[in-house]
């Protein structure tokens, strides 16, 4: 971040509502940057631009590794940029901290959208700053907002929290199943099926067409057993090949059809305004918990607390309740000082 260190917040604003990449760029790495001094710069820039955010459409698209994600987005995004829209791509990974995020691995794959100059694609790491991935792809989402993104696609690995934290940050959220899922109906899938607001399945070509319809009715069926994830929403399955590029049309016409609905609903305001809040919350914890483990004499204890649990001279209950008194302790003297 050398280059970027020399900027000022006017540059960074300036840079980010002219839609200029390379700022753009940097205005990412600084708001994930962990120094105390970026983030605090890094804020005033978030503040300045805010009047300019929320005019984006936000959708989490999920589905188990090997279902067509990245292929879909690469399809997906392609049709929205000739359509006139501008596309950022964010990656939710929590375990990017060993496989440095699934956009990066993936990113071969989204070739086409990755060269079109209305897209843009970056991976949000989830480890490491004040805030985790919550922060990161969040205040990212802000500033692509800002820079004159109207699609912000938020992909998701689909490993049970991702997806529901991708579920707390979008407007809508698109599940992306392989034909044949339908036996996957009273296992790990059931979770994700319950937070959809449409059900794609992907791959319906060729020989897997006839599969794919039959996967298609499994879910219709389910889906009247399963509460709606949307108030006054009715999730669709839909059929999609994203090499032969089918079904795109009728995925974005889906969307469009929810974005006006829940918004003369008020339904998609609500989810919003509970979204912000949920980030408070979030932050929050976060917050408090690296305050918490950063205390050196906390660090010092905790190994002597775990032998203790080890060798059975104490419950965990009854080791919070001693860290507790203890950390009250380091914060009394903290103010006193």
């Amino acid at each position: 971040m050398k280059k970027s260190l020399k900027l000022s917040v006017e540059d960074y604003i300036n840079g980010v509502k002219s839609g200029d990449r390379v700022l753009l760029a940097q205005a990412i790495t600084l708001i994930e940057s962990n120094s105390v001094s970026h983030f605090n710069l890094g804020q005033k820039v978030l503040r300045s631009i805010l009047p300019l955010t929320g005019n984006s459409v936000r959708i989490a698209i999920t589905g188990s590794p090997g279902v067509g994600k990245s292929t879909f987005i690469n399809a997906f995004g392609t049709y929205l940029c000739e359509n006139g829209h501008k596309v950022a791509v964010l990656a939710i990974d929590p375990s990017s901290i060993r496989t440095r995020g699934s956009v990066l691995g993936d990113k071969t794959r989204m070739e086409d959208l990755s060269r079109n100059e209305n897209a843009y694609i970056r991976p949000s790491p989830s480890a490491g700053t004040l805030g985790g991935v919550n922060r990161k792809t969040r205040e990212t989402m802000l500033l692509c907002e800002a820079a004159g993104f109207d699609i912000i696609l938020v992909e998701t690995v689909g490993v049970g929290q991702s997806e529901v934290t991708a579920r707390s940050m979008t407007d809508f959220f698109l599940l992306l199943l392989q034909p044949g899922a339908g036996d996957e109906l009273q296992g790990i899938k059931k979770g994700a099926v319950e937070l959809a607001d449409c059900i794609l399945i992907n791959k319906a070509d060729g020989d897997n067409l006839n599969l794919a319809n039959l996967t298609k009715a499994q879910y219709q069926t389910a889906l009247h057993y399963i509460l709606p994830a949307t108030d006054g929403w009715h999730t669709p399955v839909l059929l999609a090949s994203s090499i032969e590029e089918k079904g795109l049309a009728d995925v974005w016409s889906c969307i469009k059809d929810f974005v006006e609905n829940t918004t003369k609903s008020l339904v998609l305001n609500k989810r919003r305004n509970e979204q912000k809040l949920d980030w408070l919350n979030s932050m929050i914890d976060e917050y408090l918990k690296n305050r918490f483990y950063n205390s050196e004499r906390i660090k010092n204890i905790i190994p002597k607390i775990e032998d203790s649990i080890i060798n059975g001279s104490i419950t965990p209950s009854a080791a919070i309740q001693l860290l507790i008194k203890e950390y009250e302790q380091i914060e009394i003297a903290a103010r006193n000082k």
